[in-house]
């Protein structure tokens, strides 16, 4: 039986990390074949540099998805905060209403959010707005919120309660008091929630692809737009890079986290001596 379970680990391995492999391995392909292997190569790389069109849909994914996270940072975290200080009925009612856009299929409230934009640029057309990088990144921060709130309010439950109200006690205002006394014990539930929002903007293509207008293109509507005529090896070096760069990350915040992890146990450990 243990060796029945160590198989089907790594056949699950296997099945999730091959189809990554094979990219990076043919982003290092000379042919632009996929079928067959026409030497080594780093022609790729510096040919995804003088790209100009992948590397303006490079520079507007990244910044829709870091200012998506923080702006859905900001706003998580402060409706979490309200809605666990509600009562249970309004707060199963806003939980309700937080996890519709999560369940919600992509197509749904990407068509919905390109409706209701066009509707205002039909009302407010004195304004001549039109779908572009604005619009794109409303429906990121949109659909980015709910995952920093359910991420946020976890943290809160755990707190104790009377924290907030002791700060306010001993002469802090409200928002020093949030400051120096809330934020800090919600912060790994707030990094965590922006860092979700970050990769949920960067993966996000059906509601990119409604809510973006002419001239505006992020990297899954470039790909998908290129998908049609076929891939070009040098979106196989981009991917392949922000591979290393997710894995570089996820490693950093690992090792911060046992380093953190064992200050504390070191602490701890001095102060019962």
């Amino acid at each position: 039986m243990k060796h029945l379970k160590r198989a089907y680990l790594a056949l699950m391995i296997v099945f999730m990390y091959a189809p990554i492999i094979v990219l990076m391995v043919f982003s290092f392909n000379r042919s632009k074949s996929r079928a067959n292997w026409g030497g080594f190569t780093l022609g790729w790389y510096s040919e995804l540099f003088k790209d100009p069109k992948i590397l303006s849909a490079l520079y507007t994914t990244l910044s829709v998805a870091v200012l998506s996270a923080l702006i859905a940072a900001v706003l998580g975290t402060a409706a979490a905060v309200g809605i666990d200080s509600m009562k249970s009925r309004g707060r199963r009612i806003m939980m309700t209403v937080t996890n519709i856009p999560v369940v919600n299929p992509d197509i749904v409230m990407g068509v919905s959010l390109m409706l209701l934009y066009i509707f205002l640029f039909n009302a407010f057309s004195f304004l001549r707005l039109q779908l572009g990088y604005a619009t794109l990144l409303l429906a990121h921060v949109s659909f980015n919120v709910p995952y920093v709130i359910l991420s946020v309010l976890p943290k809160l439950r755990r707190m104790d309660d009377h924290l907030f109200e002791a700060a306010l006690d001993l002469g802090a205002p409200p928002f020093k008091s949030f400051y120096k006394v809330i934020l800090p014990e919600i912060m790994p539930g707030v990094v965590t929630g922006a860092m979700l929002a970050f990769t949920m903007s960067v993966d996000d293509f059906v509601v990119s692809f409604f809510t973006t207008g002419a001239g505006v293109e992020n990297l899954s509507v470039l790909i998908y737009s290129m998908a049609r005529r076929g891939i070009n090896p040098k979106i196989n070096a981009l991917s392949t890079l922000m591979f290393a760069f997710v894995l570089i990350l996820l490693y950093l915040i690992n090792r911060s986290d046992t380093s953190k992890q064992r200050k504390g146990e070191r602490e701890l450990n001095e102060a019962d001596y």
